[in-house]
C-alpha cells in the first residue's frame, strides 16, 4: 500500500508539472528531464481533447497518460553520452500512452548505457485529434532532435525510435513514411530529414489489413473502415522499401492483443526490400511485457538487442567494414 501511495504521488507531481508547461518551449520536469513542446503554437491537425491532461491511477491504466493537449518530448542526459539517441514511444491503443510501465524503464535502461533516451508525449485519435496527429508528433520529433544534436552530445546519425504495441506501430510509421509531408513545414527544423537511423518494435501492432484488424489502434486510426485506400495509408508493412533503416522486432507467440503474424508480415517486408532486420519470436509472454519480467523468455529481448544495435554500429560501438563491431557484449491484458 505505501508503494502504491509513493507511485501515485510521485504520478500527481509529474501531471502538476505537464499542467504547468504549456506556455514554455522548453522546460525543466521534476525527473531531471528537458521537456521541449513539440511546436511553436498550435499543434496541426484536426481536433482537440476537452478537459485536463490525464494520468491513469489504477489497473492497467497505472501511469499511462492520456488527454493530451501539448504534444512534446522528455529529453533525459546520461552521465557519459554514447553519441545514440532513442525516441521512445509508449503504446496503449492510440487512447493513451503508457509512459510508467513502457516509456521509462526502456528510458532508465538505455539511460544507464549511455544512450539520451527522449520519451514522446503525442497526440492520441481517442482524446479527438486526427488519425494524422500522431505521426506529425513523431516526425517532427524527429526532426528537432536532430536539430538539437550538438546542444544534447549526440549524433545526427545515431538517432532510433523504440515503440511498444501501438507505440511501435507509430515507430514503424516513423521509419517507413519519412519522405511523407505529415503536415506543413513550421521552422527550420523542418528541414532536416525525419528518418530514424534503427527500429525496434517490440509486441508491435503493424497492419491495418485483415485478417489481423482486430486491434484498438485500427479502431482508433480508422474506425471500422474496411476500404484499402483508407487502410493502406496507415499499414507501415506497405511502405517498407530498401532505404528502411535497421529493424529489431520481438514479440511473444502467445500475443493475445497483437498477432505475432504483425511481426512476421513487416519482417518479411524487410527482407524483401533488402533492409537489414532481426526478429526475435519468444514461445509465450503474452503482451504489454515491456522489459520483460526476470526469468521470463521476453526478458532477453534487451540484451539481444543490444548485441543487434551494437552490431550495426550504434549505441557506442562503431561498425568495422566486415560488419562486425570490435564490442564483444551479448547482447491485465490490454492493449498497451
Amino acid at each position: 500500500m505505501n508503494l502504491r501511495k509513493a507511485v501515485l504521488g510521485a504520478l500527481a507531481a509529474i501531471a502538476a508539472c505537464f499542467a504547468a508547461q504549456g506556455a514554455s518551449a522548453q522546460t525543466a520536469s521534476d525527473d531531471g528531464a528537458n521537456v521541449v513542446n513539440l511546436w511553436p503554437g498550435d499543434a496541426p491537425g484536426r481536433g482537440k481533447p476537452s478537459g485536463p491532461e490525464h494520468v491513469g491511477v489504477e489497473g492497467a491504466a497505472l501511469g499511462a497518460v492520456s488527454n493530451i493537449t501539448v504534444p512534446r518530448m522528455k529529453i533525459y542526459r546520461p552521465a557519459n553520452p554514447n553519441g545514440t539517441a532513442v525516441l521512445i514511444m509508449g503504446g496503449g491503443g492510440y487512447f493513451r500512452i503508457q509512459i510508467a510501465h513502457e516509456a521509462m524503464p526502456a528510458a532508465r535502461w538505455l539511460m544507464a548505457m549511455g544512450v539520451t533516451p527522449v520519451v514522446l508525449y503525442y497526440r492520441l485519435p481517442d482524446d479527438g485529434w486526427s488519425a494524422d496527429a500522431p505521426m506529425q508528433d513523431a516526425q517532427r520529433a524527429m526532426r528537432l532532435l536532430r536539430s538539437k544534436a550538438e546542444e544534447l552530445g549526440i549524433d545526427p546519425g545515431e538517432i532510433g525510435v523504440m515503440g511498444f504495441s501501438a507505440g511501435a506501430h507509430l515507430a514503424a510509421m516513423t521509419e517507413t513514411t519519412y519522405d511523407k509531408k505529415w503536415y506543413k513545414p513550421v521552422d527550420s527544423a523542418d528541414t532536416l530529414s525525419s528518418r530514424p537511423d534503427f527500429a525496434a518494435l517490440v509486441f508491435p501492432v503493424i497492419t491495418l489489413k485483415a485478417p489481423y484488424d482486430t486491434s484498438r489502434s485500427k479502431t482508433e486510426l480508422v474506425g471500422d473502415s474496411t476500404d484499402p485506400a483508407v487502410l493502406e495509408p496507415y499499414s507501415p508493412e506497405l511502405h517498407v522499401t530498401k532505404n528502411t533503416p535497421p529493424t529489431f522486432l520481438a514479440q511473444a507467440e502467445d500475443d493475445p492483443i497483437a498477432d505475432p503474424h504483425h511481426s512476421m508480415i513487416m519482417f518479411d517486408a524487410l527482407q524483401k526490400a533488402g533492409a537489414p532486420a532481426e526478429l526475435h519470436i519468444f514461445q509465450n509472454g503474452g503482451h504489454g511485457f515491456g522489459l520483460g519480467a526476470p526469468g521470463t523468455l521476453p526478458s532477453a529481448w534487451p540484451r539481444l538487442f543490444t548485441a543487434w544495435a551494437k552490431h550495426n554500429g550504434f549505441l557506442g560501438a562503431p561498425a568495422r567494414a566486415d560488419g562486425a563491431t570490435d564490442n564483444n557484449n551479448e547482447a491485465d491484458e490490454e492493449e498497451d
